[in-house]
């Protein structure tokens, strides 16, 4: 990762230690599951782009990761193929089709990051909340392992509107029954994410492996990958 002019934007860990050395460990953490969690961004790149080109549709790598990285299947619909909710409906049913196909072994999921969440479940309550579906989300986890870790899931099958809209991070605070927003991270690699988490008061840390640090704007560091070294930094006083 190249270096920035803003330190914490490119994620330097020695920024991150300063950064987060101020702040009280969390009394949860939740993970952002696309990108984040789950290493599965260029999958679901190509998964887009084949199906868009079904529809008579171009779409490059490089407009994936612009414009359409962390928004949900109803947003990128709407925005690349129009109103036709029937055409819309199949698409987003072949979408998910494709993904589970591609996923069910769970290895989108790293070591490093499986071992991050074992870390942190052992510390403060964790939940997962994502843009993405219930069926895709749940057989990954279940396939790594890390299903029972997780106390809270807030899908885009639990809300009405998806990041960045903090519906979703404002469900989590309610199902884990936590009042204090701010004792909360939650790690997220798209600027919709921080926002979502932002705007629902909690402390956002980035992660910088689907794009740029300096797109997650707010984001209290920013690290190039979720793994020990970045949970750990949230309990290392």
């Amino acid at each position: 990762m190249s270096e920035e002019p803003n330190a914490h934007l490119a994620g330097r860990r020695e920024w991150n230690d300063h950064v987060l050395a101020g702040l009280a460990p969390p009394s949860a953490i939740a993970f952002d599951f696309n990108g984040t969690l789950s290493d599965d961004e260029p999958l679901l790149c190509e998964i887009y782009m084949a199906l868009l080109a079904e529809h008579g549709r171009t779409l490059s790598q490089r407009e994936y990761y612009d414009q359409l990285v962390g928004l949900s299947d109803a947003a990128i619909v709407a925005a690349w193929l129009g109103g036709d909710d029937a055409v819309g409906a199949e698409f987003i049913r072949e979408r998910i089709r494709r993904y589970q196909a591609a996923t069910r072994n769970g290895a989108t999921i790293s070591a490093e990051a499986r071992a991050a969440v074992r870390y942190a479940a052992a510390r403060a309550p964790l939940a997962l909340v994502s843009s993405a579906f219930r069926c895709e989300i749940e057989p990954v986890l279940e396939a790594s392992g890390l299903a029972p870790l997780f106390a809270c899931l807030v899908t885009a099958d639990d809300v009405a509107n998806p990041k960045p809209d903090p519906e979703c991070y404002l469900l989590m605070l309610e199902r884990l029954g936590l009042a204090a927003a701010a004792d909360a991270v939650a790690f997220e690699d798209t600027p919709a994410g921080v926002a979502a988490g932002l705007a629902a008061g909690l402390r956002v840390v980035g992660v910088t492996r689907t794009g740029s640090g300096a797109v997650l704007v707010g984001a209290a560091a920013c690290f190039e990958r979720l793994d020990l070294d970045a949970v750990g930094s949230l309990f290392a006083r």
